[in-house]
């Protein structure tokens, strides 16, 4: 079973909303989220998911630019 499933609350500071998805911290503080969280991975909320897609897009869009096949 994973974190999210045991119920687990959203990492961000402020945030107490049941947490929807876990992601890496690192990544996670890089978007610019602040993270409670010590461990490798960090849950958020499904608000805060949404927040961290906004903020890494471009990110994540040249992580996946690297391994595309020409």
């Amino acid at each position: 079973m994973g974190l999210v499933s045991k119920g687990a609350k959203c990492n961000v500071d402020g945030c107490d909303q049941d947490g929807t998805r876990s992601l890496n911290t690192v990544k996670v503080e890089r978007a610019g989220l602040r993270v409670t969280s010590s461990g490798k991975k960090s849950v958020l909320c499904k608000i805060h998911y949404k927040e961290w897609k906004k903020e890494s897009k471009e990110d994540r869009d040249l992580e996946r630019a690297r391994y595309d096949k020409f």
